[in-house]
C-alpha cells in the first residue's frame, strides 16, 4: 500500500470512529452505512470537491447532496474535518437545537446542502441542481459557472420508485456535469438486499443513457480513478457503483468480525453486539476520547485547503477578465444571485373577462416567461391542459445539448417531478414551477413536505381543482386533496412560517395577484389551486381591487346590516355571488368573502379578521372539497358549510353542479335554512 493510500485509510478510518462514536452517545442512529461509505466520503471532500474554504456560501462552489439522511453521520465528519462542523457539534448529535440532526437539516453555511430522510428524493435533487447548474453555464459560460455536481445514494435510494423517473430523465438530457456514488453494501434496515431484489442496477442505469463504472467503493485508488474519469466523462451523468461494506471495520468480542451485518445498519454498535472499544482501537483511535481529528486526516484537509485557496484565487481572476469582457452578462448574473424579480408590470397582464382560472394563469406565464430568465417551469405531459405552455409559448424546451431554454417536458412523473425541482431550488438562483392536475397532488406530496421544511421558493400549479373536471370521473375529480394540502397552512416551519402558502383564486384578476403572491414569497413554497372550466370574473373587479387577496382574504361585497356572511374561496365564489342575487331579491342581504389562503389570512390582526369574519353574524360556506376544508373560517355554532361528502361522478360539470347543490338557487335554500334555524 502506498504512503498516500495508507494516509488516506487512517482519515476514512477517522471517519468511522466518529460516526460511531456519535451513535454511540446518542444512543440512537445508523452507524453501519456510515462506516461503510467513509472511504468515498473521505476522499471526495479531502481531494476533490470544490469550495471556498473562507465562505462557505460561495455560489460557484461544487454541490454535494446525500440522499440516505441516516447516513448523516458520515457527512458531519468530513464537514467537522473541514472545519464546517466542531467536535462539540458531533457530540451533540441527535440533541435538542443542535447543528447535528438525526437526518441532515439545509444549513448551507455548515456544509449541508439539502434536507434528507425520505429515501429516493436526495437522487432527484442532484438531477434538478444538475438541470440548474447547466442552464446557468448555458446562460453564462463555464467561467462564470464553473459547477459540479456529487451525490450518494444507497440501496433504498435505488429502490424507491422514484428513482426510475429521476434516473431517465438525466440520461435523457445527459448531465455530464452529475457524478453519483451508490453505495452498494448489500445490506439495509431490516434485510440483506438479496431477499427483496436480484435486478442489474449497472444495467439499468445504462439503459437509461447513463456512464456506469463498478468499483471496490473501499479501494481509495480504485474511488481516486473512478472520480477522475467520471468528472472527465462528457455526454452523460456517471454512476459509481461502489462495492461496499456494512459497518467496515466493526468487532466484537475476541475481535470477531462485525462487518456486512443488517443488525449493525440502525442501532448503535454496542446494541448489535459489536465491541466499540475495541472497534475504535482497531481502526487506531483512543476509546476513551474518540472525538478527535487525526493529525494525517488534519494535514490532508489543511493541504486541500490551501489547494482550494490557490484555485479560486486563480478563478476570481479569470472571472475578473470575464466580467471585463461581458459587461451585460455579468449584470445580469449579479442580477440573478440577488433573488430579486424586477420588470413586471402586473397591472398591465391582460385577462380575458370570465375565464378559467388555468386560463388566467397561462395568461401570467406568457408575460413571466418574457421577464423572469432565470425561471423554469415544467409539466408532467399536461402542459396543454395545465396551461403552462402559457409559458413554453415564450421559451423552448431544455434538451440535451441545448439548456438555452426554460421548459422541461418532463413526461409523466408527478412523484418525480417535485423532487427535482427542488434540486433547481436548492442550487441557489432558479424560480422553479411545475405543473399538473390537482387530483395528482397526492403524488407529490412527500416533496411538498420536505420542500416546505427546507423553506424553498417553488411555485406548484395544480389545476382541474374539483368535481367540475367532470367527464373524467373521480379518479381525476379533487374532493379531499383541499383539505390535505390547507394543513400544510396550518404547519410552521422552523422559521415560524406557515410551511406552504396555498392558494386558489376566484377569479382571473385573483389569479394574477395570486401569482404576484408567489413569486415574491421567498420564504416558503405556494401551490396554486386553478379551475379547468370557465369561471365568472367577480362583479367590478380588476388587478387592483385583488390585491386586497394579499391578506389571505378579503370582503368581496358588504352591506350596512348583513344578515349572514358566505364564505368560499376559487370558483365557489362566483356561486355565491350569484346565490346573493337571488336572496337580494327576497329582502335578504348578505356580505361575501373570498379566503383564497386561510393560513395567510389567520396571520392578519384580528382586528382585520373580524372585519371580514363579523362575529356574531350566521356564516354560510361553499366548497367544492369536504366541509372541514373550511371548518377553520366556519366553525361549529357559527353556521353551515356545504361540501363534498363523497367522491364525485362521471358528467359534465354543469350537471354535476345541479346535482350536487354547487347553485346559486341552492347555496340561497340553504342560507334560508341558516337563518331560519337562527330566529
Amino acid at each position: 500500500m502506498s504512503k498516500k493510500a495508507m494516509l488516506s485509510r487512517k482519515g476514512a478510518d477517522n471517519v468511522r470512529i466518529l460516526a460511531l462514536s456519535m451513535v454511540e452517545k446518542a444512543k440512537s442512529g445508523h452507524p453501519g452505512g456510515a462506516m461503510g461509505g467513509a472511504d468515498f466520503a473521505y476522499i471526495l471532500f479531502s481531494e476533490f470537491l470544490r469550495y471556498d474554504p473562507d465562505d462557505a456560501a460561495w455560489f460557484q462552489r461544487d454541490r454535494f447532496f446525500l440522499d440516505p439522511g441516516h447516513m448523516s453521520a458520515m457527512l458531519y465528519s468530513v464537514l467537522a474535518m473541514s472545519e464546517r462542523l466542531t467536535m462539540e457539534d458531533l457530540k451533540n448529535f441527535r440533541q435538542w437545537q443542535s447543528r447535528t440532526p438525526g437526518h441532515p437539516e439545509l444549513d448551507v453555511l455548515h456544509g449541508v446542502e439539502n434536507s434528507s430522510g425520505p429515501l429516493g428524493q436526495g437522487h432527484a435533487i442532484a438531477i434538478g441542481a444538475a438541470i440548474a447548474a447547466k442552464k446557468m453555464e448555458a446562460e453564462f459560460g463555464p467561467v462564470a459557472v464553473p459547477q459540479r455536481i456529487f451525490a450518494f445514494i444507497s440501496d433504498g435510494g435505488v429502490q424507491e420508485e422514484i428513482s426510475q423517473g429521476a434516473g431517465r430523465l438525466a440520461g435523457h438530457l445527459g448531465l455530464d456535469n452529475l457524478v453519483m456514488f451508490y453505495d452498494s453494501n448489500a445490506v439495509q434496515l431490516s434485510t440483506r438486499v438479496s431477499e427483496v431484489t436480484d435486478e442489474d442496477v449497472a444495467m439499468k442505469y445504462k439503459a437509461w443513457g447513463w456512464h456506469v463504472i463498478e468499483i471496490d467503493g473501499n479501494d481509495h485508488g480504485e474511488i481516486r480513478h473512478a472520480l477522475k474519469k467520471a468528472i472527465a466523462y462528457k455526454g452523460k451523468p456517471t454512476l459509481i457503483i461502489g462495492h461496499t461494506v456494512m459497518g467496515k471495520g466493526a468487532v466484537g468480542p475476541e475481535g470477531k468480525s462485525y462487518e456486512d451485518l443488517v443488525s449493525t445498519h440502525g442501532q448503535p454498535l454496542s446494541k448489535a453486539g459489536a465491541d466499540t472499544a475495541a472497534t475504535i482501537r482497531a481502526l487506531g483511535g483512543d476509546p476513551e476520547d474518540p472525538f478527535r481529528i487525526f493529525p494525517e486526516a488534519q494535514a490532508a484537509f489543511d493541504e486541500r485547503k490551501e489547494e482550494l485557496r490557490g484555485e479560486i484565487a486563480a478563478w476570481r481572476e479569470e472571472y475578473g477578465k470575464w466580467e471585463s469582457d461581458h459587461g451585460e452578462k455579468a449584470a445580469e448574473l449579479k442580477q440573478w444571485l440577488t433573488g430579486r424579480i424586477e420588470g413586471i408590470e402586473w397591472d398591465r397582464i391582460e385577462q380575458k373577462a370570465d375565464s378559467a382560472t388555468r386560463n388566467a394563469s397561462a395568461a401570467v406565464l406568457g408575460e413571466l416567461a418574457k421577464r423572469v430568465p432565470n425561471m423554469i417551469v415544467s409539466s408532467a405531459d399536461l402542459s396543454n391542459s395545465d396551461k403552462t405552455d402559457g409559458f413554453l409559448k415564450g421559451t423552448k424546451p431544455i434538451v440535451r445539448g441545448d439548456f438555452s431554454g426554460k421548459f422541461i417536458n418532463m413526461g409523466v412523473a408527478e412523484l418525480t417531478q417535485p423532487a427535482l425541482i427542488m434540486g433547481r431550488a436548492l442550487h441557489g438562483v432558479i424560480i422553479p414551477a411545475c405543473g399538473t392536475f390537482f387530483a395528482f397532488s397526492d403524488y407529490m406530496k412527500p416533496a411538498v413536505r420536505l420542500a416546505a421544511l427546507m423553506g424553498l421558493h417553488i411555485v406548484y400549479i395544480w389545476t382541474h381543482d374539483a368535481f367540475r373536471v367532470g367527464e373524467d370521473g373521480p379518479t381525476h375529480e379533487p374532493v379531499e386533496q383541499e383539505a390535505q394540502i390547507r394543513l400544510m397552512e396550518k404547519l410552521r416551519n422552523h422559521a415560524g412560517r406557515n410551511s406552504l402558502l396555498v392558494l386558489r383564486p376566484a377569479d382571473n384578476h385573483e389569479t394574477t395577484v395570486a401569482w404576484k403572491m408567489a413569486l415574491e414569497n421567498l420564504d416558503t413554497p405556494t401551490a396554486l389551486i386553478l379551475s379547468r372550466q370557465d369561471v365568472k370574473t367577480l362583479p367590478g373587479n380588476s388587478y387592483e381591487k385583488s390585491l386586497r387577496a394579499e391578506r389571505g382574504g378579503y370582503n368581496v361585497s358588504t352591506v350596512e346590516h348583513p344578515a349572514a356572511l358566505l364564505i368560499a374561496n376559487g370558483s365557489e365564489v362566483s356561486t355565491l355571488v350569484a346565490g346573493a342575487e337571488l336572496l337580494k331579491r327576497e329582502g335578504i342581504e348578505v356580505n361575501i368573502a373570498s379566503i383564497p389562503s386561510e393560513g395567510l389570512f389567520r396571520n392578519q390582526p384580528k382586528e382585520y379578521q373580524e372585519s371580514v369574519l363579523l362575529p356574531g353574524v350566521p356564516r354560510f360556506g361553499l366548497t367544492a372539497g369536504l366541509p372541514v376544508t373550511l371548518q377553520g373560517l366556519v366553525p361549529e355554532g357559527t353556521g353551515t358549510v356545504w361540501g363534498m361528502e363523497s367522491f364525485g361522478f362521471s358528467a359534465p360539470y354543469k350537471v354535476l353542479d345541479e346535482k350536487l347543490g354547487f347553485t346559486p338557487e341552492n347555496v340561497a335554500e340553504q342560507v334560508r335554512k341558516l337563518l331560519a334555524e337562527r330566529r
